[in-house]
């Protein structure tokens, strides 16, 4: 059975744009490659981090929200691991009610969007 998930990861700011693409197209391949479906996908940008890593003070985040067999969960994250391009990650399973809370900021954003257009 598929379970909805969501992963964020912290790729490090000494990389150039096409990198970072590349780094995103990696993670979104693995997960379709075992028969995920990706559900919703947001860049973040560079944004300032909470404490150094690596003695860096600032990378680029990227969310990936999906669904998937709980099986897919280890092998991106060992894939996370071996990533050098890669400072922090997190992935979690979302229960009924982050599921909706996720549904709901995501119309509000597509209302945003909307917005800003017209």
């Amino acid at each position: 059975m598929k379970n909805q998930y969501e992963t964020v990861f912290i790729a490090t700011p000494v990389l150039s744009d096409v990198q970072i693409k590349e780094a995103v197209s990696k993670f979104r391949d693995i997960i379709t490659e075992d028969g995920g479906e990706i559900v919703n996908e947001e860049d973040w940008g560079l944004r300032k981090l909470a404490y150094p890593i690596q003695k860096k003070s600032t990378g680029f985040y990227h969310l990936i929200e999906f669904m998937a067999e709980p099986s897919l969960i280890e092998k991106l994250e060992t894939q996370y691991r071996r990533d050098e391009r890669i400072i922090r990650f997190l992935t979690f399973k979302l229960d009924k009610y982050a599921a909706e809370y996720s549904e709901k900021r995501k119309n509000n954003l597509k209302a945003k969007k909307t917005e800003k257009e017209n």
